[in-house]
Protein backbone atom coordinates (compact mmCIF):
# COMPACT_ATOMS: atom_id res chain seq x y z
CA UNK A 1 0.00 0.00 0.00
CA UNK A 2 2.81 2.38 0.94
CA UNK A 3 4.69 1.56 -2.27
CA UNK A 4 1.58 2.25 -4.34
CA UNK A 5 1.11 5.60 -2.59
CA UNK A 6 4.77 6.50 -3.20
CA UNK A 7 4.52 5.62 -6.89
CA UNK A 8 1.36 7.71 -7.22
CA UNK A 9 3.03 10.65 -5.45
CA UNK A 10 6.07 10.49 -7.72
CA UNK A 11 3.89 10.21 -10.82
CA UNK A 12 1.82 13.24 -9.85
CA UNK A 13 4.89 15.32 -9.07
CA UNK A 14 7.14 14.49 -12.00
CA UNK A 15 7.06 16.38 -15.26
CA UNK A 16 9.01 18.48 -17.72
CA UNK A 17 7.83 21.63 -19.43
CA UNK A 18 9.41 22.26 -22.84
CA UNK A 19 10.69 25.84 -23.00
CA UNK A 20 12.32 27.46 -26.04
CA UNK A 21 14.35 30.67 -25.67
CA UNK A 22 15.09 33.43 -28.22
CA UNK A 23 12.01 33.00 -30.37
CA UNK A 24 11.82 35.95 -32.78
CA UNK A 25 11.64 36.88 -36.43
CA UNK A 26 15.29 35.92 -36.91
CA UNK A 27 16.27 32.36 -35.99
CA UNK A 28 16.95 28.91 -37.46
CA UNK A 29 13.45 28.43 -38.79
CA UNK A 30 14.21 25.10 -40.45
CA UNK A 31 14.80 23.50 -37.07
CA UNK A 32 11.81 25.17 -35.45
CA UNK A 33 9.49 24.00 -38.22
CA UNK A 34 10.70 20.43 -37.59
CA UNK A 35 9.98 20.92 -33.89
CA UNK A 36 6.50 22.25 -34.62
CA UNK A 37 5.66 19.15 -36.65
CA UNK A 38 7.03 16.97 -33.86
CA UNK A 39 4.97 18.78 -31.21
CA UNK A 40 1.81 18.48 -33.27
CA UNK A 41 2.43 14.77 -33.78
CA UNK A 42 3.05 14.09 -30.07
CA UNK A 43 0.48 16.63 -28.79
CA UNK A 44 3.14 18.61 -26.90
CA UNK A 45 2.32 22.18 -25.97
CA UNK A 46 5.59 24.05 -25.32
CA UNK A 47 6.36 27.45 -23.87
CA UNK A 48 7.91 29.80 -26.41
CA UNK A 49 9.95 32.69 -25.06
CA UNK A 50 9.25 35.39 -27.65
CA UNK A 51 11.39 38.53 -27.85
CA UNK A 52 8.87 41.28 -28.65
CA UNK A 53 11.26 43.97 -29.96
CA UNK A 54 14.39 42.07 -30.95
CA UNK A 55 17.47 44.24 -31.49
CA UNK A 56 20.13 41.63 -30.72
CA UNK A 57 22.70 41.81 -33.52
CA UNK A 58 23.66 38.16 -33.08
CA UNK A 59 20.07 37.05 -33.61
CA UNK A 60 19.50 39.45 -36.50
CA UNK A 61 22.01 37.42 -38.53
CA UNK A 62 19.58 34.51 -38.82
CA UNK A 63 16.88 34.10 -41.52
CA UNK A 64 13.94 36.47 -41.14
CA UNK A 65 10.31 35.31 -41.11
CA UNK A 66 8.14 38.04 -42.63
CA UNK A 67 4.82 36.77 -41.27
CA UNK A 68 6.23 36.11 -37.80
CA UNK A 69 3.40 37.58 -35.73
CA UNK A 70 0.74 35.65 -37.66
CA UNK A 71 2.69 32.52 -36.79
CA UNK A 72 2.86 33.49 -33.09
CA UNK A 73 -0.91 34.01 -33.02
CA UNK A 74 -1.36 30.57 -34.56
CA UNK A 75 0.85 29.01 -31.87
CA UNK A 76 -1.30 30.59 -29.20
CA UNK A 77 -4.48 29.35 -30.90
CA UNK A 78 -3.02 25.82 -30.69
CA UNK A 79 -2.77 26.18 -26.91
CA UNK A 80 0.96 26.81 -26.81
CA UNK A 81 2.10 29.29 -24.14
CA UNK A 82 3.71 32.52 -25.35
CA UNK A 83 6.05 33.94 -22.74
CA UNK A 84 7.73 37.34 -22.80
CA UNK A 85 11.49 36.82 -23.11
CA UNK A 86 12.80 40.26 -22.25
CA UNK A 87 12.11 43.19 -24.54
CA UNK A 88 14.99 43.85 -26.96
CA UNK A 89 17.39 41.07 -25.85
CA UNK A 90 20.19 43.64 -25.76
CA UNK A 91 22.52 43.43 -22.75
CA UNK A 92 23.75 46.75 -21.39
CA UNK A 93 24.76 45.93 -17.80
CA UNK A 94 27.01 43.41 -16.07
CA UNK A 95 25.85 41.51 -13.01
CA UNK A 96 29.26 40.41 -11.69
CA UNK A 97 27.27 37.48 -10.24
CA UNK A 98 25.21 39.82 -8.04
CA UNK A 99 22.00 39.02 -9.90
CA UNK A 100 19.15 37.40 -8.00
CA UNK A 101 20.02 33.83 -9.01
CA UNK A 102 23.81 34.38 -9.17
CA UNK A 103 24.06 33.27 -12.79
CA UNK A 104 26.38 36.11 -13.62
CA UNK A 105 27.07 37.64 -17.01
CA UNK A 106 25.43 40.42 -18.96
CA UNK A 107 21.85 41.57 -18.50
CA UNK A 108 19.03 43.50 -20.10
CA UNK A 109 17.47 44.36 -16.73
CA UNK A 110 19.84 43.95 -13.77
CA UNK A 111 21.10 47.18 -12.21
CA UNK A 112 18.66 49.53 -13.90
CA UNK A 113 16.22 51.67 -11.94
CA UNK A 114 12.73 50.42 -11.24
CA UNK A 115 11.36 53.06 -13.61
CA UNK A 116 13.68 51.99 -16.45
CA UNK A 117 12.91 48.31 -15.97
CA UNK A 118 9.18 49.06 -15.99
CA UNK A 119 9.64 51.09 -19.17
CA UNK A 120 11.39 48.20 -20.93
CA UNK A 121 8.89 45.59 -19.81
CA UNK A 122 5.99 47.84 -20.76
CA UNK A 123 7.42 48.32 -24.25
CA UNK A 124 7.37 44.57 -24.69
CA UNK A 125 3.84 44.23 -23.35
CA UNK A 126 2.63 46.97 -25.69
CA UNK A 127 4.09 45.11 -28.67
CA UNK A 128 2.32 41.90 -27.69
CA UNK A 129 -0.91 43.80 -27.10
CA UNK A 130 -0.68 45.45 -30.53
CA UNK A 131 -0.34 41.96 -32.03
CA UNK A 132 -3.33 40.66 -30.02
CA UNK A 133 -1.20 38.16 -28.08
CA UNK A 134 -1.98 37.54 -24.41
CA UNK A 135 1.00 37.41 -22.04
CA UNK A 136 0.94 36.09 -18.49
CA UNK A 137 4.50 34.85 -17.90
CA UNK A 138 8.05 36.16 -18.31
CA UNK A 139 11.67 35.06 -18.25
CA UNK A 140 14.64 37.37 -18.64
CA UNK A 141 17.47 36.89 -21.14
CA UNK A 142 20.46 35.21 -19.50
CA UNK A 143 18.38 34.46 -16.34
CA UNK A 144 19.44 37.81 -14.87
CA UNK A 145 17.15 39.74 -12.51
CA UNK A 146 17.38 41.94 -9.49
CA UNK A 147 14.58 42.67 -7.00
CA UNK A 148 13.51 45.69 -9.04
CA UNK A 149 12.83 43.35 -11.98
CA UNK A 150 10.28 41.43 -9.94
CA UNK A 151 8.70 44.61 -8.59
CA UNK A 152 8.44 45.97 -12.13
CA UNK A 153 6.82 42.75 -13.35
CA UNK A 154 4.25 42.79 -10.55
CA UNK A 155 3.51 46.47 -11.12
CA UNK A 156 2.72 45.63 -14.74
CA UNK A 157 0.52 42.65 -13.93
CA UNK A 158 2.99 39.80 -14.42
CA UNK A 159 3.52 37.50 -11.45
CA UNK A 160 4.67 34.26 -13.11
CA UNK A 161 8.32 33.64 -14.03
CA UNK A 162 9.90 30.60 -15.69
CA UNK A 163 13.21 30.56 -13.84
CA UNK A 164 14.52 29.77 -10.39
CA UNK A 165 15.77 26.96 -8.19
CA UNK A 166 13.86 24.00 -6.85
CA UNK A 167 12.42 20.60 -7.57
CA UNK A 168 8.89 21.98 -7.63
CA UNK A 169 7.26 25.29 -8.63
CA UNK A 170 7.12 27.69 -5.71
CA UNK A 171 6.20 31.24 -4.70
CA UNK A 172 8.66 33.92 -3.60
CA UNK A 173 8.44 37.73 -3.57
CA UNK A 174 4.76 37.24 -4.53
CA UNK A 175 5.97 35.71 -7.81
CA UNK A 176 5.20 32.16 -8.92
CA UNK A 177 8.35 30.45 -10.21
CA UNK A 178 8.69 27.35 -12.39
CA UNK A 179 12.29 26.16 -11.87
CA UNK A 180 14.80 25.99 -14.71
CA UNK A 181 17.86 24.04 -13.55
CA UNK A 182 19.84 22.58 -16.43
CA UNK A 183 21.29 23.59 -19.79
CA UNK A 184 20.81 20.06 -21.10
CA UNK A 185 17.51 18.22 -21.46
CA UNK A 186 17.25 16.06 -18.34
CA UNK A 187 14.22 14.21 -17.01
CA UNK A 188 14.57 14.00 -13.24
CA UNK A 189 13.06 11.00 -11.43
CA UNK A 190 10.88 13.40 -9.45
CA UNK A 191 10.08 17.11 -9.66
CA UNK A 192 8.58 19.68 -12.00
CA UNK A 193 10.99 21.79 -14.03
CA UNK A 194 11.44 23.32 -17.46
CA UNK A 195 14.00 23.02 -20.22
CA UNK A 196 16.14 25.78 -21.72
CA UNK A 197 16.48 25.27 -25.48
CA UNK A 198 18.40 27.55 -27.86
CA UNK A 199 17.82 26.02 -31.27
CA UNK A 200 20.04 28.61 -32.96
CA UNK A 201 22.98 26.58 -31.64
CA UNK A 202 21.66 23.34 -33.13
CA UNK A 203 23.05 21.20 -35.88
CA UNK A 204 21.17 18.26 -37.43
CA UNK A 205 22.35 15.85 -34.74
CA UNK A 206 20.95 18.14 -32.01
CA UNK A 207 17.46 17.99 -33.46
CA UNK A 208 17.66 14.21 -33.70
CA UNK A 209 18.73 13.99 -30.06
CA UNK A 210 15.87 16.30 -29.04
CA UNK A 211 13.38 14.28 -31.07
CA UNK A 212 14.50 11.08 -29.34
CA UNK A 213 14.35 12.74 -25.92
CA UNK A 214 10.79 14.04 -26.25
CA UNK A 215 9.60 10.82 -27.90
CA UNK A 216 11.08 8.72 -25.09
CA UNK A 217 9.63 10.97 -22.36
CA UNK A 218 6.42 12.19 -23.97
CA UNK A 219 4.25 10.77 -21.16
CA UNK A 220 6.01 13.04 -18.66
CA UNK A 221 6.03 16.21 -20.76
CA UNK A 222 3.51 18.63 -19.31
CA UNK A 223 1.83 21.91 -20.23
CA UNK A 224 2.38 25.32 -18.69
CA UNK A 225 -1.00 25.11 -16.95
CA UNK A 226 -0.06 21.81 -15.36
CA UNK A 227 3.27 23.21 -14.19
CA UNK A 228 1.94 26.45 -12.69
CA UNK A 229 -0.83 24.50 -10.93
CA UNK A 230 1.91 22.74 -8.93
CA UNK A 231 3.08 25.91 -7.18
CA UNK A 232 3.33 25.02 -3.53
CA UNK A 233 5.02 26.46 -0.47
CA UNK A 234 4.58 23.32 1.60
CA UNK A 235 7.23 22.70 4.25
CA UNK A 236 8.70 19.75 2.34
CA UNK A 237 8.80 21.68 -0.94
CA UNK A 238 10.38 24.76 0.62
CA UNK A 239 12.96 22.68 2.49
CA UNK A 240 14.06 20.79 -0.63
CA UNK A 241 14.12 23.98 -2.69
CA UNK A 242 16.13 25.80 0.02
CA UNK A 243 18.94 23.24 0.07
CA UNK A 244 18.98 22.86 -3.71
CA UNK A 245 19.16 26.64 -4.08
CA UNK A 246 22.09 26.85 -1.65
CA UNK A 247 24.00 24.13 -3.49
CA UNK A 248 23.44 25.52 -6.99
CA UNK A 249 24.03 29.16 -6.06
CA UNK A 250 27.25 28.23 -4.27
CA UNK A 251 28.38 26.26 -7.32
CA UNK A 252 27.61 29.20 -9.62
CA UNK A 253 29.50 31.65 -7.39
CA UNK A 254 32.70 29.59 -7.65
Amino acid sequence: MQLKFLNQFISKNTGLLIRFDDICENMKWDFFEKCESLFDELNIKPVLGVIPNNKDNELLKYPNKKNFWNIVRNWQRKGWTIAMHGNSHVYDSDTNKRDYFNYGGKSEFFGHSLEEQMRRINLGLKKFDSENIAIRTFFAPNHTYDKNTFIALKNLGLNEVIDGYGLMPYQELNIKFIPQLFYKNIMLPIGIQTTQIHLNYWEDKDFELFKKFVTDHKEKIITYEQAIAKVSNSFVNLSINFFLKKILKTFRLL
